[in-house]
């Protein structure tokens, strides 16, 4: 009889949940399964770490690239806007920005490697003078409607370009009829100067819309899969500051 009784004792002790070895010593189950979940949860951290380090980069980080840094000492004159585009394009400016000849399969014809969009044809002239040093061996394309027909920049368009600076408008319509091309289009120069009513590329109401319609159906995809830069040239506006609306939306704003 007295045999059984230490059975019984110790059948208690493992219900009580006290160790067979140290009697003294709780078995915590609740503690021990949460060891095992932090553990898990570390595990799938360090997984999650390294899946991230191995995809590519954020969107923040992306969208930073695509934007094309420019000098501080060559500042935003539009005589310097040539020195930008070499720096930009690095050792191969020369071969891309200068050069006249087609390649075939390579350089097709109307394909810019520059395009220039601003607010109006006089800006658009403007903005040429300042990479004329560029384009001595191959002409630039001008791509507004102002005393330009479009059979005219048609027939333009069929020899080697590697700058083009016009409107939004004209150079959508010259997309559209296949006369633009798009296969070498590595940046997009757009001009940030107000006109002397205020406007700008981003505020001037019918050219802002055309502006981001241009952008949706042929500029989004291609910068987002890296083929496509953005050089915003010259002062950019704060988005608090007068600067950035039209004077009409101001005058509207402080009645």
């Amino acid at each position: 009889m007295g045999s059984g009784k230490p059975e019984r004792h110790s059948k208690t002790k493992e219900k009580k949940g006290l160790s067979l070895r140290n009697p003294s010593k709780k078995i915590n189950s609740k503690k021990k399964a949460g060891i095992n979940k932090k553990t898990d949860q570390s595990k799938n951290e360090e997984n999650q770490n390294k899946s991230e380090a191995s995809t590519p980069a954020s969107a923040s980080q992306q969208l930073k690239t695509c934007f094309v840094e420019l000098s501080q000492e060559s500042g935003h004159d539009v005589m310097a806007l040539g020195s930008h585009m070499k720096a930009a394009f690095g050792p191969s400016w020369k071969q891309v920005l200068c050069q006249g000849k087609l390649v075939e399969g390579i350089i097709d014809p109307g394909s810019p490697a520059v395009l220039i969009i601003s607010t109006s044809a006089l800006r658009s002239l403007e903005l040429l003078r300042g990479v004329r040093s560029l384009t001595k061996e191959c002409h630039a394309a001008k791509l507004f409607s102002k005393h330009m027909k479009v059979e005219e920049q048609v027939a333009m368009l069929k020899n080697r370009v590697n700058f083009a600076s016009g409107t939004p408008s004209r150079i959508k319509k010259l997309i559209d009829i296949e006369a633009l091309g798009l296969s070498r289009l590595t940046m997009i120069v757009l001009d940030m100067q107000a006109d002397v009513k205020g406007y700008s590329l981003f505020t001037l109401p019918q050219v802002r819309d055309e502006l981001w319609d241009l952008y949706k159906d042929f500029f989004h995809q291609r910068l987002l899969q890296g083929h496509l830069r953005i050089c915003l040239f010259g002062p950019i506006p704060s988005a608090k500051g007068k600067e950035f609306k039209g004077k009409k939306e101001e005058s509207l704003q402080n009645k």
